[in-house]
């Protein structure tokens, strides 16, 4: 690359001059290269070893005068070839220019400007607008990309220096880490260490300290350790390598949350020696902890934070903190982890001012909320600029306030009802129940959602609490301790959140109160007043609407607490199953997934449908990520979690329940539903009670305190079913002592059949063990878990997914189960790559995890041809991505440009596996509709003379086959439009049904190939022997054969001509043929076999089954009707002696470069193509000449050296080790140029 001329005084140490002109030279680095001895080798290591950025280039330019000692550089390279470009451009465009100059600072000057000038053209073009990255940075980026091949598209993020151990022996580098991969250079006394990663391929990535390595990283990967150590920055380096593998994992979860996640804010102010990703993920990683902390909605973005105190009334203290500020919310959270929690959404905000700064509260701001409520945060180092800060978000808000404020649901504690100022309709004491059904199809917006309040306030009554006694009394008390709550920290949104509040909650929190709470807990609330009449917009589109996720809905409806008598009637069942399809229509990533049906109905039970629905999006999108989808990754994460801690608090058990195989059938069940479906409904939703207030960590808690209450007995178990049973008794046994509700049979205490029933345990007094033996569980710790095992889990699924893929392709393909594995590893490569270098590419739209295993990864055809290149056995030098896009369109049946892993593997299998014979069939068929492509014919006319006349059997039944499924499509179309029948499981049924049948091909069911195909596939085997060891001998056969065929499709021309023509003479020295008659000839008008005419196969085929192959007779003359007699065919030995010496003195002359066999090479005679630009409109290509699959194939027996070429063994195994090595090669700056080429 050019470089900013800079001054260079000792010009020749540790560097030798290669070449040299009066006004430039070109050195070489010492130890680049062979030879250099140990200067060399210290050289290259200190290079490594102590250069800033990245390792010296190699080569470089000089510019000098004769008379001055200064040097100039004004060139670097990393290969001998780019600095020889750099070379030759300077010999051909300065050096005559220069020779005119006489003052050598002039020379100097205008080199200088010169070499300035070509910098400046070369940064206006690459550089894109606002690209901010500093100079240190690019040229770092410059050097990983030529070091390990990348593409342009590959972002580096930062680098490090530090130490990879190869062996015990630490190597001093450089360690690059980029969007996609994990890079390391090292270069130390001669020997060269280069490691590249792909994210996607860890499965482990952990920070630890042993006797051997000392504080370390390691990455694991299913084939290899890598240990790196000796960082300046060792937390940030690992924090960084978190979040890339996180998004790696999320591509591989979920591709559209990923694409969706890729664009990301840019920071105004750049830092030296940062990247600007580097920055991004930074303030990615900010912006997820403060929506987790403050349980805001996922768009909200941080803008910034700063230290300050908080004056708390309830206390009269200022708390130590930190305040928080984005574009809907000011919040603040105490240094003291329980000390006080805050959360002041802008839209409540009425004044915002400046208080008198004074010593004991200086720089005080005031801010005041619609509830009357004043906040008052002093110490705040920037205090003009926040303000400003705040003013400009508080004038971006909306001016009409959607619906009430943050006491909202205050309005009406007297009688505790829980209707709030957006229920979307008048709650009646007694809804009719015949509402939901009867309205369903042509109801309005308006009358769609039912309840607007909690389901158990309509059927349990208003019975006083003076009738129930002590637990009445026990009600009323902890609703009168929430009030005086309420008085002192406030209500609402805006509460203060502190260590009594969490004693509260885990007190229990009054059947009144709880869904008011649940929705302050967990954020819900904030989403609900945002986003006012979503829910009734969603009812109304999602109403009537057919699909997959609506026929389970409708299945698991009355499963969902069918002991409750508020489900035990249509206007319970009619409501969750709104709010479920509504949830199911806003994310079809999750739609709807098992246990989804519990949760809700409990979440019903306390709100209104509008409250229900946006605690299940708060539940499935933030408090429990990735729990409901296909797969539940999540839940499966929090399971490896529990396995971790159960290491690590009850050892003793960890060991029998890992034997037993009981966590992974308890975690399940008990995380997916939050214990509701395992517990008394009563005591279960004092958890959800303390899950809304504390996350996850109070789940895992008490499934800790669960196991610990029953070691002894789970220690004596001798199986899972036993240890099953275990539990299950305890948990039945759960009971809630306060609750005013009457006691719901519980429908697991079938399992508390025995004996001795087992004592009751309270629920109160479980969550107070749970905290007292396992508090020191922090959430931070928690994500900090998720992490490492959410790579185990995703990459366990992924070798499932490979596993399954791998299965499903049948057994007689003839590649093994490893190849087929490292098969689907480079397909799978080459699929993600599209998504992070791919731009627009069809391949580059979002992966659908509910789709078969073999469906989710697909390529499109330039992904096609890259892969074919580097893995067919039949390379054809230039002409190769033509083949590849004739295989493409073969595999491609369905025309819809992509194909999956099935498709790939059998177009792989054809060129490698088989006989002689299968592999010549597959090639043949790569030169006949739909592979050879109407482009590549000479004319359009010639285009349609083939696809008339010779358009074969299995392309009617093709096109047949298409017409029947392009009719039941739009059947499915007009299905899904009435909302009946979607392309659901059956849909892939009868594919499936229609991959079992079997449809063995036979050599008898090949159309005939034209002319124009033959020269075709002629082309084709000259390039492919182009490379070969015997390309002399193969050239000579191959001329032979196509001369042998060329006269066979004359001679079988004389018996198919009709009888108004005069038969021609079948010699190959014809000038011209004559222009062909366009009366079609009917010996060779190919009809599908569906018409019933025993003579209706492709021409030729009824009499070569009669005729023996082994008197080497080269086929029939080549009508369908067998008048051609085997006295009047030319034997093989003949057509050696007249045509070989010529037709080998013809082609070898226009054929030993192959890339010279253009289009209008006279192949062998003048039928292959006549004089190409006179005659084209009249089409040079003889439409009546044609052969058939077993004339070829009898041809090439002749020839052993043909037979050895398609007879021999390639190993795949070494091909795809070579794809591996280039994979991160693949740049998207070739489509353009590939897209040129015709295939």
């Amino acid at each position: 690359m050019w470089l900013g001329p800079e001054e260079v005084l000792v010009a020749n140490a540790l560097w030798v001059t290669e070449r040299a002109n009066p006004f430039f030279v070109l050195q070489r680095r010492r130890g680049h290269g062979k030879g250099g001895g140990l200067t060399g080798l210290l050289v290259g290591t200190l290079d490594v070893v102590l250069d800033s950025s990245a390792r010296v280039a190699p080569y470089r330019i000089l510019h000098q005068t004769q008379d001055s000692q200064v040097y100039w550089t004004v060139a670097c390279g990393s290969s001998r070839r780019e600095i020889t470009k750099h070379w030759e451009w300077l010999e051909n465009n300065l050096l005559q220019t220069l020779s005119i100059f006489d003052n050598e600072e002039d020379i100097t000057t205008f080199v200088k400007g010169k070499i300035h000038g070509i910098i400046a053209e070369e940064n206006k073009n690459l550089q894109p607008q606002g690209d901010e990255d500093p100079g240190k940075f690019k040229e770092a980026e410059l050097k990983m990309r030529k070091q390990f091949g990348m593409p342009e598209g590959e972002k580096l993020v930062n680098y490090y220096s530090c130490s990879y151990w190869k062996g015990r022996v630490p190597r001093q580098g450089w360690l690059y880490l980029s969007v996609n991969h994990l890079c390391f250079y090292s270069f130390l006394l001669g020997k060269e260490v280069s490691l590249v990663v792909q994210w996607v391929d860890v499965t482990r990535l952990e920070k630890n300290a042993t006797l051997l390595f000392p504080e370390s990283i390691r990455v694991d990967t299913r084939d290899q350790e890598l240990f790196f150590s000796m960082f300046l920055n060792i937390g940030e380096t690992f924090k960084l390598m978190e979040q890339l593998a996180n998004l790696a994992m999320r591509q591989l979860l979920d591709s559209e949350g990923f694409l969706e996640e890729k664009a990301l804010p840019r920071p105004t102010r750049p830092h030296r020696n940062i990247s600007a990703l580097k920055r991004d993920l930074d303030a990615r990683a900010k912006n997820e902890c403060y929506r987790a902390t403050f349980r805001l909605p996922r768009d909200e973005r941080l803008d910034g934070h700063t230290g300050c105190t908080l004056w708390t009334p309830f206390n009269k203290l200022h708390i130590p903190g930190q305040m928080f500020i984005s574009s809907n919310y000011i919040c603040f959270a105490s240094k003291e982890e329980d000390a006080c929690h805050l959360i002041i959404p802008l839209r409540e905000v009425t004044i915002v001012e400046k208080a008198d700064s004074s010593s004991v509260l200086p720089s005080p701001l005031s801010i005041s909320t619609k509830s009357k409520m004043t906040f008052l945060f002093a110490n705040l180092k920037d205090r003009d600029f926040l303000v400003q800060r705040i003013s400009d978000f508080l004038q971006k808000m909306p001016s009409k306030q959607p619906g009430g404020s943050s006491g909202g649901r205050k309005a009406s504690t007297t009688d505790a009802a829980l209707e709030h100022p957006l229920a979307l309709a008048e709650a009646t004491d007694q809804p009719s129940p015949t509402t939901p059904l009867g309205g369903r199809q042509g109801s309005s917006v308006q009358e769609a959602p039912t309840a607007s309040q909690g389901l158990l306030k309509l059927f349990q009554g208003n019975s006083p609490m003076e009738d129930l006694g002590a637990k009445g009394a026990k009600e009323k008390m902890k609703e009168e301790s929430w009030d005086i709550h309420f008085f002192e920290y406030g209500r609402g949104v805006c509460m203060y959140r502190t260590a009594k509040t969490r004693e509260l909650v885990l007190k229990g929190i009054p059947e009144s109160l709880r869904g008011e709470l649940w929705l302050l807990f967990s954020g819900a609330w904030n989403e609900m007043v945002t986003h006012p009449g979503y829910y009734a917009e969603l009812v109304e589109k999602s109403m009537g609407k057919y699909s997959l996720a609506t026929e389970e809905i409708e299945r698991d409806l009355h499963r969902s607490m069918p002991e409750h008598p508020a489900f035990q009637n249509e206007l319970g069942i009619a409501a969750l199953r709104r709010v479920l399809t509504a949830y199911a229509f806003r994310n079809p990533t999750i739609g709807y997934c098992q246990a989804m049906n519990i949760v809700t109905s409990v979440l019903l039970l306390y709100g209104s449908e509008e409250e229900a629905f946006w605690l299940l999006v708060a539940l499935c999108e933030r408090m429990l990520p990735d729990y409901y989808n296909t797969r539940v990754v999540g839940a499966l994460v929090d399971q490896g979690i529990f396995e971790e801690l159960t290491r690590d608090f009850l050892p003793q058990l960890s060991e029998k329940m890992q034997d037993l195989g009981v966590i992974s059938s308890i975690s399940l069940s008990w995380f997916l539903t939050l214990f509701l479906s395992v517990m008394p409904f009563e005591s279960a939703v004092v958890i959800v009670d303390c899950f809304f207030y504390e996350g996850i960590k109070v789940i895992l808690q008490v499934a800790l305190a669960i196991l610990d209450a029953n070691m002894e007995q789970l220690l004596g178990c001798g199986d899972e079913g036993e240890a099953m049973t275990v539990l299950g008794r305890y948990l039945d046994n759960v009971v809630n002592k306060q609750s005013v509700s009457p006691p719901i049979p519980h429908l697991h205490a079938l399992l508390t059949s025995g004996d001795d029933p087992p004592a009751e345990v309270d629920i109160f007094d479980l969550l107070k063990v749970s905290y007292e033996k396992f508090s020191s569980l922090r959430a931070d710790d928690i994500e900090q878990m998720r992490f490492k095992q959410r790579l185990k889990v995703i990459q366990s699924l992924e070798d499932t997914a490979k596993r399954s893929v791998v299965r499903a392709i049948p057994g007689d393909i003839g590649f093994s189960i490893e190849e087929l594995e490292d098969l689907y590893m480079v397909f799978k490569a080459k699929h993600l790559a599209s998504q992070y270098w791919g731009g627009s590419r069809p391949t580059a739209v979002r992966r659908d995890p509910s789709l078969p295993y073999l469906e989710q990864y697909r390529i499109d055809a330039s992904q096609f041809r890259e892969l074919f290149t580097s893995l067919t056995p039949w390379a054809c030098g230039a002409h190769t991505p033509v083949l590849a896009g004739r295989m493409f369109r073969l595999l491609d049946e369905n025309r819809d440009s992509l194909i999956n892993f099935k498709e790939f593997v059998m177009g792989m299998s054809g060129m490698y596996h088989g006989d002689l014979t299968d592999k010549l069939k597959a090639l043949y068929k790569l030169h006949l509709p739909p592979a050879l492509s109407p482009e590549e014919a000479e004319s359009a006319l010639e285009a349609t003379h083939y696809f008339t006349e010779d358009s074969s059997s299995e392309e009617t039944l093709r096109q047949e086959e298409q017409e029947r499924g392009g009719n039941e499509d739009s059947q499915e179309k007009r299905g899904e439009e009435k909302g009946t029948s979607p392309p659901d499981y059956r849909h892939y049924l009868r594919l499936w049904a229609k991959e079992k049948e079997v449809q063995k091909e036979t050599i008898k069911d090949l159309p005939k190939m034209n002319q124009e195909q033959f020269i075709e596939l002629c082309k084709t085997l000259y390039n492919m022997f182009s490379e070969d060891p015997m390309e002399q001998a193969l050239y000579h056969a191959i001329a032979t054969v196509a001369s042998l065929l060329l006269r066979i499709g004359e001679v079988g021309k004389k018996f198919s001509a009709p009888p108004g023509r005069k038969p021609r003479a079948g010699a190959a020295e014809e000038d011209e043929p004559p222009a062909p008659d366009p009366t079609q000839d009917p010996a060779l008008e190919l009809q599908p076999p569906a018409a019933g005419d025993p003579q209706a196969k492709a021409g030729g085929d009824t009499h070569l089954g009669k005729a023996p192959q082994e008197t080497q007779v080269v086929g029939d003359a080549g009508s369908g009707e067998g008048r051609g007699s085997p006295s009047q065919l030319l034997s093989d030995d003949e057509t050696k002696d007249d045509m070989s010496m010529s037709s080998y003195s013809v082609v070898s002359t226009g054929s030993l470069q192959c890339e010279d066999l253009a289009d209008d090479t006279v192949l062998v005679g003048a039928e292959a193509r006549g004089p190409p630009a006179p005659t084209r409109g009249g089409g040079t290509v003889d439409t009546d000449w044609c052969i058939s699959f077993e004339q070829i194939l009898a041809s090439i027996l002749t020839e052993s050296v043909l037979v050895n070429f398609f007879e021999k063994r390639v190993d795949i195994g070494l091909k795809i080790k070579d794809q591996k090595k280039v994979e991160r090669q693949f740049s998207t700056s070739s489509d353009l140029e590939q897209s040129g080429v015709s295939g």
